[in-house]
């Protein structure tokens, strides 16, 4: 499942992030004026539903999300989650085969950048 389902019920409403498939949901919390390292997978696909506000780079592009936006991130994609004056709340929602050692970065303001290939 790529996009969140809505579904309304007589009392309220369901999300549904992942139903019946293989995947590793994370909630991740990012600490003010910090942010994670510009990355790509090159095998898993990730969702992300924001509790908070946020700036979100996916590609060259930078913009902002609100709490309750949803982003799709695609493999090979480059992507990274910034946090502003504000603790950020995310759900990343992966699916594929989840590695830590899938990552590539490409930018790390704390030293962490893969070796050139």
């Amino acid at each position: 499942m790529k996009k969140k389902k809505e579904i309304h019920r007589p009392w309220g409403d369901e999300d549904v992030f992942a139903l019946n498939e293989k995947c590793s949901v994370k909630l991740i919390t990012v600490k003010p004026n910090q942010e994670l390292s510009l990355q790509s997978h090159k095998h898993r696909q990730e969702n992300w539903y924001f509790l908070d506000a946020a700036k979100v780079q996916v590609g060259e592009k930078k913009f902002r999300v609100k709490k309750g936006d949803y982003i799709h991130i695609k493999k090979h994609q480059k992507h990274r989650v910034i946090s502003l004056k504000n603790t950020v709340r995310f759900m990343e929602i992966s699916f594929g085969h989840f590695d830590e050692k899938d990552e590539t970065r490409y930018e790390d303001r704390y030293g962490r950048t893969s070796p050139k290939r």
